[in-house]
């Protein structure tokens, strides 16, 4: 007669049997390889949030959050929690569009509104994005100014290296050398800390907002929102996704890319306001005419090598957004008008892709070395037109983002839609009254 199954207590200290051992051993194993392959497949499908955020730290923004640090001290950073939600949220639609329609958002405004709406876009945004590229060039001539360059050398190898990057490339490798021009960011953190802010002024700050009313606190807080959000941060977003092939399928970890992007990008400039801050603040050296003036006047102050990473920091952002806005600018037109785009297309097969983005980094390149030209009319005007596109960009956004018939089941939900269009129309509020006070 078999004898019943006993169950045995082992006494403390005793040896485990090996069974349950074994089964911790395979949990702890499918645990480990499930975490494995799911950053395997982050890091496959990185890249376009991460950038697209990055590049929103052109030298135009660099020279906002300078003059923010450098007139207002510490008060402003209150502001970067809020713009920080506002381009989460504006970006993720975009991306999320993209990996839903498989299409850019140029488009899918050609197909849902017509012609005649994706022209009026298409103008505007070109007019805009070319008064955009003329500033970057101008970002990297005045950070190779203060290394004793020739902008006419800086801005025509310049030219030169980023023309070739993108029509010499195909999409993953130029991918890759735009996220390795992202980390170069690291820079201003480095410089931050070497120009010994007041950490605990900084971070109460950041929690508790400072108001005040006086024009020059409302003319720079104006100024942060209005330069967080970009029409052309959107149509190159949404262009990135479909071309780097991303699906209903991937777009879980690629909600991370355009996340972790927003966030790095919003703590740079954290630091680029402190460093200013604790400098040119402190020092009372409160007015610069552009980023480069923030660099130098950051040597007697925080040292030659602070100095230095700023500059750094700024010819390597002129460089980042020297190659995506025109990118950007040939992505968004050739959508809307139904000609082949994308850099993994050869010339022959996009040759109106390619021409035009030869067109604008020459024209644009170019505009800038004309002898005695108004360069702060034009970055003006551009971003009068930037003012005019947002609030058209945002309505298409929120009325396709909506619509069952291109996003399926992956539509906006109601509290999602209650933040999207709360957030779009503050900022638009902001940035006409960014135009209007300028």
């Amino acid at each position: 007669m078999r004898l019943p199954t006993q169950s045995v207590i082992a006494p403390s200290g005793a040896e485990e049997s090996p069974a349950p051992k074994r089964r911790r051993a395979a949990r702890a194993r499918g645990w480990l390889g499930s975490w494995q392959a799911k950053l395997v497949l982050f890091f496959a499908i990185f890249g376009p949030g991460f950038i697209t955020a990055n590049v929103d730290n052109d030298p135009g923004g660099i020279f906002t959050y300078s003059q923010a640090g450098a007139q207002t001290g510490y008060l402003l950073l209150w502001t970067l929690i809020p713009i920080t939600i506002a381009l989460i949220v504006i970006q993720e639609m975009a991306a999320r569009m993209g990996a839903a329609t498989g299409k850019g958002l140029s488009d899918l405004i050609r197909e849902e509104f017509g012609f005649r709406w994706t022209f009026f876009a298409m103008l505007v945004l070109g007019a805009a994005d070319f008064g955009n590229i003329a500033a970057e060039f101008s970002g990297l001539a005045a950070g190779m100014g203060i290394f004793g360059v020739s902008k006419y050398i800086a801005v025509s190898i310049g030219a030169v290296l980023v023309w070739l990057l993108v029509t010499r490339g195909r999409y993953r490798g130029v991918e890759k050398i735009l996220i390795l021009f992202s980390l170069i960011y690291i820079a201003y953190p480095i410089s931050a800390f070497l120009a010994h802010p007041n950490w605990s002024d900084a971070i109460r700050n950041t929690l508790v907002p400072s108001l005040r009313g006086d024009n020059t606190y409302l003319f720079l807080l104006l100024g942060l929102i209005g330069t967080t959000i970009t029409p052309w941060m959107q149509f190159y977003l949404q262009a990135s996704v479909v071309e780097k092939g991303i699906g209903k399928k991937e777009y879980a970890l690629s909600r991370w890319d355009v996340i972790s992007g927003c966030i790095v990008t919003d703590v740079v400039s954290f630091f680029i306001i402190a460093a200013c801050a604790a400098t040119l603040f402190v020092s009372g050296h409160r007015n610069i005419t552009d980023a480069a003036q923030a660099a130098e006047a950051l040597r007697p102050l925080a040292g030659r090598f602070a100095s230095l990473l700023f500059a750094i920091g700024l010819i390597n952002a002129a460089l980042l957004s020297a190659a995506i806005l025109p990118l950007a600018t040939s992505y968004n037109i050739c959508e809307g008008l139904g000609f082949e785009s994308g850099i993994d297309k050869r010339f022959s097969e996009a040759p109106a892709f390619y021409w035009l983005y030869t067109a604008l980094i020459a024209f644009g390149a170019g505009f800038v070395l004309i002898p005695h030209l108004p360069l702060l009319r034009v970055i003006l005007i551009s971003q009068v037109a930037n003012g005019v596109l947002l609030p058209v960009v945002l309505t298409f956004m929120l009325i396709l983002i909506n619509r069952e018939s291109v996003m399926g089941d992956m539509r906006n939900s109601r509290f999602f839609n209650i933040v999207a269009w709360t957030t779009s129309v503050v900022i638009v509020l902001m940035t006409f009254a960014m135009i209007a006070t300028m």
